[in-house]
């Protein structure tokens, strides 16, 4: 399977419970941590929800 990096670039700090949530599930909680994940439709939109605080890294 296709696989996906993620790269927190934002941080949670006055953002939404729902958000840091979000940032939690995906694995991520520091600046500059990065995460693999398999491409699944739910990681993407995941990754939707958050995509002012995060970038997808090659």
């Amino acid at each position: 399977m296709a696989t996906i990096k993620v790269k927190q670039t934002g941080s949670p700090i006055r953002r939404p419970e729902s958000q840091r949530k979000v940032l939690a599930g995906l694995g991520l909680g520091k600046m500059n941590r990065v995460v693999e994940h398999t491409d699944t439709p739910e990681i993407r939109g995941m990754i939707q929800k958050v995509r002012h605080m995060v970038t997808i890294v090659d």
